[in-house]
């Protein structure tokens, strides 16, 4: 025991080896994290100072893009320091933090998605229950019970991550801390206790699951059945938004625990955990704002106000000029 190590640091790698790959890594890094950065603060501003917005609907896709500003925002800009810096460490604290938050993001992440398809579930299918079922009351406990299931999630698996020191290396063969990674250099105990734990976590995803598919039969049955065009349309316009982001959630949640563990860093590596760290979240704001008509209606009402003040500006400005030249 005493010819142990006991490790504090990890040794992050990364696909780049020359100097200027890591840097045109990092700005495309800063690239998309910019995108999603604006995205999905753009779809906030416009929920919150749209009183058109102001729906449940449209209160679960405020954390939605929440969730996903704050998701990127855990595992993208250190990535881009350490690319900039050339600095590849990272601290045995700042790696559990780093999976603790994005496990609580994804756990709320896909709790929220559970709660959007019963919300359309209720206003597409028994309309006429929907303001009684779909309370502000019940809006407020949903949304709770969504951030304190990613928040006992996470905090349980990161419990049992770090539970025991790390002895065996500290290279992880990632730009970032790696649930994988992480369990390939743990303990045998480790591994044992998380596998138990992925395996209670999967039969709740999968009944989860279920509810969903079940909820988007129905919708889609319901939508079918519509005499209306126009009505049709407008559910239509509402469910494939949420329904092409569960699908993206599902597809790059897919990959990264069915991926192949890498015991050394590759391109195919690098280009699969940014898929499911960087695309949803840069991918969502892009998905409503085509899908989504309430949503296009008021950027539009947004840039128009927009507009009308920089032209109402411009000319109080070019009359007070024309004052003084007088």
């Amino acid at each position: 025991m005493d010819n142990l190590t006991l490790f504090t640091k990890f040794l992050l790698m990364d696909v780049c080896t020359s100097r200027e790959l890591q840097l045109l890594q990092s700005v495309l890094f800063l690239v998309i994290y910019l995108g999603a950065l604006i995205g999905n603060l753009m779809t906030i501003f416009l929920i919150v100072t749209d009183n058109h917005l102001h729906s449940p609907m449209y209160f679960f896709i405020s954390n939605l893009s929440l969730i996903d500003l704050c998701s990127i925002s855990v595992i993208v800009p250190k990535s881009i320091v350490n690319s900039m810096t050339g600095s590849m460490t990272i601290t045995l604290r700042e790696c559990a933090a780093q999976i603790f938050f994005y496990l609580l993001f994804a756990t709320a992440e896909f709790a929220f998605l559970v709660v959007m398809a019963f919300d359309r579930y209720i206003a597409i299918c028994r309309p006429l229950h929907y303001g009684l079922i779909v309370t502000p009351r019940m809006c407020a406990q949903a949304a709770g019970g969504s951030w304190a299931s990613g928040l006992v999630c996470s905090a349980v698996h990161t419990c049992a991550m770090f539970s025991l020191p790390f002895t065996k290396t500290n290279v992880i063969q990632q730009f970032f801390c790696e649930i994988p990674q992480i369990l390939r250099i743990s303990s045998s105990e480790v591994k044992f206790s998380e596998f138990v734990i992925i395996v209670v976590s999967l039969c709740l995803v999968l009944g989860c699951f279920l509810f969903m598919i079940i909820s988007y039969v129905n919708i889609f049955t319901s939508v079918l059945k519509m005499h209306s065009v126009e009505a049709r349309n407008k559910a239509l316009s509402t469910c494939s938004p949420q329904l092409f982001i569960l699908l993206l959630f599902i597809i790059s949640g897919s990959v990264a625990v069915l991926g192949p563990i890498e015991d050394k860093a590759s391109l195919k590596n690098l280009l699969i955990s940014m898929f499911y760290t960087m695309v949803p979240p840069f991918m969502n704001p892009i998905i409503y704002s085509l899908r989504n008509r309430e949503i296009n209606s008021a950027l539009d009402r947004m840039l128009t106000r927009s507009s009308q003040f920089l032209i109402k500006d411009f000319l109080s400005l070019k009359s007070a000029s024309q004052d003084l030249g007088m």
